[in-house]
């Protein structure tokens, strides 16, 4: 480790701050996390910590998250810039507006999304539980925002509801084409695929697994096969890539990067641990509605 990272191991010792970082930060601000996982794991782990301070390294709606469930703890974004152009694609007038055309609709919320959209659904869903989310609800309309290819990829898996889709897309993963998939596949024919279900769905086709960041994780660590093609941010191949020195871990596309998720820095991040920077505020209705959504899909 270098000096600043030991400055701010000690720092959020003295300060009694629980560290979180995503699986897309850099491997420097993943070591100095005392966990690092998927969004709402971790907002999770900051509800259940024994702590007074949060520091969630991540984008805005994973910070969000943190502090709706653990409204009593001060919870910390270390780079206010970082954010998810995806959840920035829905708002809740358009929710709102189709819960209108929909009235019979249950509305599903990818937890990829803001505060105040939470807030104006029925119901948040991770992408390893969106299936389960929409197949247990009693309703046979399905308003779901804001990714359309998690969205699809429900909708295949639960043919019996009709799902209506917002045309919400993360520009990483959809950026992703099926030329670029069979590229790979023939590139390396004997390779494993996993991809992350906010892909196209001409994509997910090539794909031997699909899931969230933490199920690609646990498909490789438990495959005792050599070689691997990751349909995810380039966070997730760094990191096997560290653990399986051994193994051929390749990149479904080359520019695989959430350019947002890599702007926290150890600087920003000491100067969160430092209490340098304002804490997340929210308006009492949107912790209120947000986290009624977020029980609610633990409850299910």
């Amino acid at each position: 480790m270098n000096e600043l990272q030991e400055r701010i191991l000690a720092r959020k010792r003295e300060t009694n701050t629980l560290i979180l970082a995503h699986y897309y930060q850099s491997l420097e601000v993943q070591d100095v996390a005392d966990a690092v996982g998927d969004s709402f794991a971790l907002a999770q782990k900051a509800q259940s910590a024994d702590c007074e301070n949060i520091v969630m390294c991540g984008v805005r709606f994973m910070a969000e998250s943190a502090k709706i469930l653990s409204p009593e703890k001060t919870v910390y974004q270390p780079n206010a810039e970082a954010s998810c152009p995806m959840a920035e694609m829905v708002t809740p007038e358009d929710v709102l507006a189709l819960r209108e055309k929909y009235p019979e609709a249950a509305v599903v919320c990818y937890v990829n999304s803001t505060a105040a959209v939470k807030a104006v659904s029925d119901v948040c869903c991770t992408s390893s539980s969106a299936e389960r989310i929409v197949r247990a609800l009693p309703n046979k309309q399905i308003i779901f925002v804001p990714d359309k290819n998690l969205g699809a990829w429900c909708a295949k898996a639960v043919p019996e509801k009709e799902i209506i889709l917002f045309s919400g897309f993360c520009p990483i993963h959809d950026g992703v084409t099926e030329e670029m998939a069979a590229a790979a596949r023939n590139a390396y024919p004997g390779a494993k695929f996993a991809v992350h279900p906010e892909c196209r769905a001409e994509v997910v086709g090539y794909a031997d697994c699909v899931g969230s960041t933490a199920e690609i994780l646990r498909y490789v660590r438990a495959s005792a096969e050599p070689e691997f093609v990751i349909g995810t941010e380039c966070g997730v191949v760094e990191i096997l890539r560290r653990e399986f020195p051994e193994k051929q871990i390749h990149l479904l596309r080359e520019d695989f990067v959430c350019a947002d998720m890599k702007k926290t820095t150890l600087m920003d991040l000491w100067r969160a641990v430092n209490g340098e920077l304002p804490p997340i505020t929210l308006p009492e209705e949107e912790l209120t509605g947000a986290k009624r959504a977020l029980e609610r899909m633990v409850s299910m």
